[in-house]
């Protein structure tokens, strides 16, 4: 991965090492699940990076490419809003984290370049309650497998005590992570009901995945919902496409005519 702009070094004189700041913070987040349920596993270890650090909340977002994420954790409701509401508008610091594999801090989405830089995301976090992101991408070198996205509900930047915690964090959860995959036990990277829906509209619309994708984030997004939601109406029939501009819309059941 590569080091956020003015990533700060490691303190000299009496503070702990970097390896002993990483092994506090592996033991934090082992005791945090130990004994636990495999599915109870992630939420908790999202909860124990917002106990580790200055934030209101934290979450978890797994990629298998561009078009395939999914939510590992999140600490909390808005946590889990937050990071559907990225995957769902295509757009935020996690996404950009993710494509550049470094790190993205968003200190302040209600004044400033943050909100010039993703308009319609920091709208969105305002709403709900999210006041400063901080996405930094997990993996190995310049391979990003996700991201841990952080968030506060009040504007400002880490400081570079908080920063460099957050940056051993994210090494910590690699390391789970990848352990996870080496025993075979990678967690889910998908969004089955999305893939149903965009399979859906491609074959209605002739269109190709990336084509019926941005369909549904713009019919997400002008009904105020997520994507997940919107891809459920969709394989469950509660929600009708419109059919192509091309073709005439049918009735569900058109009244006999006899006329000649």
């Amino acid at each position: 991965m590569r080091p956020a702009d003015g990533e700060p070094p490691e303190d000299g004189g009496g503070a702990p090492t970097g390896a002993e700041e990483r092994r506090r913070i592996a033991a934090a987040l082992a005791g945090a699940a130990e004994g636990l349920a495999d599915d109870a596993i992630p939420e908790a270890l999202c909860r124990a990076c917002v106990r580790l650090l200055p934030v209101s909340g934290a979450s978890v977002t797994l990629s298998g490419g561009p078009d395939v994420q999914s939510t590992w954790c999140a600490s909390g409701p808005t946590a889990a809003r937050l990071a559907e509401t990225q995957f769902t508008l295509g757009d935020g610091p996690g996404r950009t984290a993710l494509e550049r594999a470094a790190p993205v801090l968003a200190a302040d989405l209600t004044d400033g370049p943050d909100v010039r830089r993703w308009p319609v995301f920091a709208h969105q976090a305002v709403g709900l309650g999210v006041r400063a992101v901080f996405s930094l991408p997990l993996g190995v070198g310049d391979q990003a497998i996700g991201t841990v996205d952080l968030f506060r509900d009040t504007p400002g930047p880490l400081d570079a005590a908080a920063l460099r915690t957050a940056l051993r964090v994210r090494d910590v959860l690699t390391t789970t992570l990848l352990d996870l995959h080496a025993r075979r036990r990678p967690p889910a990277l998908d969004h089955p009901e999305i893939h149903q829906a965009v399979g859906m509209v491609m074959t209605q619309f002739d269109a190709d995945a990336h084509q019926a994708l941005d369909r549904l984030r713009a019919r997400a997004f002008a009904e105020g919902r997520t994507l997940t939601q919107l891809a459920h109406d969709i394989t469950t029939r509660r929600l009708h496409l419109a059919p192509p501009q091309d073709e005439p819309p049918t009735e569900a059941d058109p009244p006999d005519d006899d006329t000649p």
